[in-house]
Parts: C-alpha cells; sequence; structure tokens
C-alpha cells in the first residue's frame, strides 16, 4: 500500500506540476501586461485581492464537497473550470477585448477553482502514504510551486516573444489537459464516509463541521491564528507589491523580475528538495513558526534595503529557502491530527480562515504603496532625509519601507506561537488521528 500508493501521489504530483507551470506563466505574462497598461502597485495588487476573495468565501462548501465526493473528480472539475477560464481569456485577447478588469474576474474564478482543489489535493495526499511520509510529499508539492517559479518567467518571456501571450494561455490550456489526464489514469482510495454526512444532518451543520473541530482544539485554533497574521504581513508586501517595486527600482526593467522570480524559485526549489528528503525538523513546530521568522526577518528586510540586481537575489534566496520547510511543517501537523473522514472540511475551513487576512492585504497594499509611502520617500518627501539612507529615495523606495515593517511585523507574529503552550507543544498535548495507512 505504502508503495503503491507513493507511486499514485508521484502520478498526480506530475500532472499538477505541468499545469502549475502553465498557470504561472499565464499568471507572470498577464502581470507585466497589467503593469505597463497602468503602470500602478494598485492594479497589480488587486490581482492577488479578487483571486483571494471567493477562495475565502467559498471553501466551507467546497469541503464538504471533498469530503461527501469523489476527491479526484472534484479534482478534474476544478481543473476543467480553470481551464475553461484561461480560453476565455485567451479568445478576449485575441479579438483585441481585453481589459483589465476581465483579468479581475478570472482571478475570482481561479480562487472559486482552488477553493475545490487544494483541500482536495491535501486530502487525497494524506491517504495515499503513512504519516512519516508528510513531510517529505508536503515538500514534493512545494518542489513543484518553486519548478513552476523557476520555469515559468524565463518560459513566459520566450513564448511571449516567439508567439505572444496568447500563445502562453494555449501552453497553459494543454497543461490543465495533462493534470487531468493523471488523474484519470490512477486509482485511489474511496472517501472515508465520515458519521456528519447521514441525510438526516443539515446541510448547514456540515458547512461548520471543519470550524467546530478546530475550534475546540486550542492548539489548532491558536496556530491557525498566528498564521493568520503571518499571512496579512505576507500579503502586504511579499505577495503584492515585490513585482511593482522590482520594476519600480529596476527602471522597468522585465529581465531584473524576471531573474528575482526565477531565484524565488531556485530557492524554493532547493528547500523543497530539503523537505522531501529531510521530512522536516522532528518538532514540526518549530519548522511552522522559527522558519518563518527567520523567512521574514531576513528576507524582507534584505528587500527593503536593496537597491541592485544582486541585493535582490541574495534577498530571494534566503527568503524563499525556508517556505517549503515552514508550510510542510506546518501542513504535516494538521495531516497528523485531523481525521482523515473530516480533512475535507477542516482543511478548506483552515484555508479559508487563515487566508481571510490576505485580500485585506492586497487591498491595502497598493493604495498605500502608490499614495502613502511612495509620494513621502520621493526626494524632498515627508520621510526621505530621515529613512533615505536605509531603503533609499526615488521610485519603489517607499514600498522598500513597507518591506521593513513586515520584517519586524512578520517576524514578531511568527515567533508569538510560542508564548501559547497549547501551540508551542501542540504535537505532544493534542493526539495524532488514530488511522494508519495499511
Amino acid at each position: 500500500m505504502k508503495h503503491n500508493g507513493m507511486r499514485t501521489f508521484f502520478i498526480i504530483w506530475f500532472g499538477q506540476l505541468v499545469s502549475l507551470i502553465g498557470t504561472a506563466m499565464t499568471r507572470f505574462a498577464l502581470l507585466i501586461w497589467t503593469y505597463q497598461q497602468t503602470g500602478q502597485a494598485t492594479a497589480v495588487a488587486l490581482l492577488g485581492f479578487f483571486s483571494f476573495v471567493p477562495y475565502v468565501l467559498v471553501s466551507p462548501l467546497a469541503g464538504v464537497v471533498v469530503d461527501r465526493y469523489d476527491r479526484r473528480w472534484v479534482m478534474i472539475l476544478a481543473d476543467m473550470g480553470a481551464g475553461f477560464m484561461t480560453i476565455g481569456l485567451l479568445i478576449l485577447y485575441q479579438a483585441d477585448g481585453l481589459q483589465i478588469w476581465h483579468l479581475y474576474v478570472a482571478q475570482a474564478l481561479a480562487g472559486l477553482f482552488e477553493a475545490f482543489q487544494l483541500p482536495a489535493y491535501t486530502a487525497v495526499s494524506t491517504t495515499l502514504v503513512s504519516k512519516a511520509q508528510y513531510g517529505r510529499i508536503n515538500g514534493l508539492r512545494s518542489t513543484a510551486n518553486a519548478a513552476a517559479e523557476i520555469i515559468a518567467p524565463l518560459s513566459a518571456g520566450l513564448f511571449v516573444t516567439l508567439v505572444g501571450i496568447d500563445g502562453v494561455m494555449l501552453f497553459d490550456v494543454t497543461t490543465f489537459l495533462v493534470a487531468m489526464l493523471t488523474l484519470f489514469v490512477v486509482r485511489l482510495p474511496h472517501n472515508h464516509k465520515p458519521k456528519s454526512t447521514e441525510e438526516s444532518e443539515p446541510f448547514w451543520q456540515e458547512v461548520t463541521a471543519g470550524l467546530r473541530f478546530i475550534t475546540a482544539r486550542r492548539g489548532l485554533l491558536g496556530l491557525l491564528i498566528t498564521w493568520v497574521g503571518i499571512n496579512l504581513f505576507a500579503a502586504l508586501t511579499y505577495f503584492a507589491i515585490l513585482p511593482p517595486m522590482i520594476l519600480a527600482r529596476s527602471g522597468g526593467s522585465e529581465m531584473a523580475l524576471a531573474s528575482v522570480q526565477g531565484t524565488l524559485g531556485a530557492a524554493a526549489l532547493v528547500g523543497g528538495l530539503v523537505m522531501s528528503v529531510w521530512g522536516g525538523p522532528r518538532r514540526k513546530i518549530h519548522g511552522a513558526l522559527g522558519f518563518t521568522a527567520v523567512s521574514f526577518l531576513f528576507g524582507d528586510f534584505l528587500f527593503a534595503i536593496g537597491r541592485s540586481l544582486p541585493v535582490w537575489l541574495m534577498a530571494a534566496a534566503v527568503s524563499s529557502f525556508f517556505i517549503p520547510l515552514l508550510v510542510g511543517s506546518y501542513r504535516a501537523i494538521w495531516q497528523a491530527k485531523v481525521p482523515l473522514e473530516m480533512q475535507g472540511r477542516v482543511f478548506a475551513v483552515q484555508g479559508a480562515l487563515q487566508t481571510a487576512a490576505m485580500p485585506v492585504g492586497y487591498l491595502l497594499a497598493g493604495p498605500l504603496a502608490d499614495h502613502l509611502f511612495e509620494p513621502v520617500m520621493m526626494p524632498g518627501g515627508a520621510l526621505a532625509d530621515a529613512l533615505g539612507w536605509l531603503v533609499g529615495t526615488g521610485p519603489g523606495a517607499g514600498m522598500g519601507l513597507m518591506f521593513v515593517g513586515t520584517a519586524v511585523l512578520g517576524c514578531l507574529m511568527s515567533l508569538s506561537g510560542y508564548l501559547t503552550a497549547d501551540v508551542r507543544e501542540i504535537e505532544t498535548r493534542l493526539p495524532d488521528h488514530d488511522w494508519q495507512t495499511a
């Protein structure tokens, strides 16, 4: 079972890897297009905002679907929906009718499909391997994300030059077909039908079952609250304004941005490989909190003070290397503590709540950068003389100052989890689920 389960996981993982590359290529090409059309950080940040809002709203319902129905088909239909969404953008672009608001709608649909796909993927992964392998398979998932980050920027740039943005989107559609094909050819364990899916129980109770499970366990609740704060600070800078900051400080150099994003992917790839071989620290809580603090403190601070490509590349390497380690450790804790039959609902609620602050971060990031921090860090600005020695002045310096804030606040937020015993000792205080892979 363990051998076959890992083989099945690898087949699914490969399909998702190919799909991730195609999606990342399209997002990179359209991100550049958006910035070229508007020249504003707000427009870029809103892409993230519109992707997270439906994800947060729909996830609790998606969790019930994941637990009730065949998780393989949930993933297939989610991939199919994302593919049709990309086809819609392709048609609009070829008709010369693509507008910024179309991208916002597309991002909202992408978030909707991810609300179903991500908890289904995580729950399927858990059923295929033993608990001892959770850290490793999470490392492999991070490796796939990292590989997409490496390949996508340079590949998208090459594709745009050779066949245009519409060629990138057409390639993306083919990658969705690959992902769907791998799901068709594998056999998965049947969902463990939960007691709460009895026909007599109201649907709304199933929707809230994941939330009730989390709130009844102080360790999981405290860990989740900590990650809500972590994601807020990450969204404010690292996710929302890093691309426009690099573009602003490099004179709009697409190669500089591609190099930074490629380094982010390369460092995450190394981190993912380390996690897939190592499996993470014995006490996963140190990975979930300690590595996060290190990534914030050193990575964000180097981005803040960097004014040249070598420094940005160093920042990308430092910040991104730890991401697979911290995400893999965090995810492994949840996989070990949540019963298989409830993982769809619990993971969906967990995902919705821990990312609920991210739309706020995206929504605030652009206006804060464009209308507050950038103006005060221009030559002669209110804070230029006081803080120019740290982050410089001129285009991008205000966004650099925002990175200083998240370096400090994100680090402190991560370490705050250690203040609560139920979180700090979650792996011993809260029992693992009692199911073992045969």
